[in-house]
């Protein structure tokens, strides 16, 4: 498995028209995601990255949402993903769409959105797909997509590392240059060009309850041990009478 973190610079798009169907990815995520958006409450959105500011959440039912990135006449806050200008525990939702693709330290992006986030907060995720249609051909000269593509038990494994439950994935768009999920999404689903999570962030360990049963089975069982030992040496009496 390569390292995350890399030390050369990414230059990130800024608008989805620059890249190779980035219009079909735009409209594709808008409308994933609309079903999740429901499920948001609070009172402060933030979308980070550039391909994040475009995407339509406008039916979610937080209205106060910030933009936040680096090109001062597209956002509505000036600042780096990787060092957002907010302060901690403040937001209640944030939107990363492709960030982690063009990002020098994508285990920095989501410990900052991780940071900024209320107890019981809520993250959509959206990243390229290695092992989709679009992973095996970026390489092609023209396509101009150098981005980096995560598999979805890493990007699960990051998100548990920092105590996050996975509400609902999906991986969409199996065909890149259709915006429209069509037959083969729903016969071949993980093999969609995007990967499109919606988690929470937990303020209790996500394997506490098994820990305490473990710990629970541990004390019965001496005492368990103790009660055989009692009828044991009450057999042994009744057998001397």
């Amino acid at each position: 498995m390569k390292i995350a973190k890399i030390s050369r610079s990414l230059s990130s798009p800024s608008q989805w028209h620059e890249l190779r169907w980035g219009r079909q990815f735009q409209t594709l995520i808008s409308d994933e995601i609309q079903p999740w958006l429901s499920k948001l409450y609070g009172s402060h959105f933030i979308k980070i990255g550039p391909l994040s500011h475009s995407i339509d959440t406008s039916r979610c039912a937080i209205s106060h949402q910030v933009r936040i990135g680096n090109d001062a006449r597209q956002v509505d806050l000036v600042g780096d993903k990787e060092k957002l200008p907010v302060m901690s525990k403040s937001i209640d939702a944030c939107l990363i769409t492709h960030a982690l693709a063009w990002s020098k330290d994508p285990h920095q992006v989501l410990r900052e959105a991780d940071r900024v986030l209320v107890d019981d907060g809520w993250m959509i995720l959206s990243e390229f797909n290695p092992f989709s249609l679009l992973g095996l051909v970026r390489a092609w000269p023209g396509l101009s997509l150098k981005a980096r593509f995560y598999p979805k038990s890493r990007l699960i494994d990051w998100l548990s590392l920092l105590n996050y439950e996975i509400v609902s994935y999906r991986a969409t768009q199996i065909l890149p240059w259709c915006s429209q999920p069509g037959i083969l999404t729903r016969h071949l689903p993980s093999l969609g060009c995007n990967h499109l999570i919606l988690a929470r962030k937990r303020t209790y360990p996500l394997t506490l309850a098994k820990k305490r049963a473990s710990a629970q089975g541990a004390r019965l069982r001496p005492a368990v041990n103790v009660s055989r030992q009692i009828c044991s040496l009450g057999d042994h009496h009744k057998a001397d009478e």
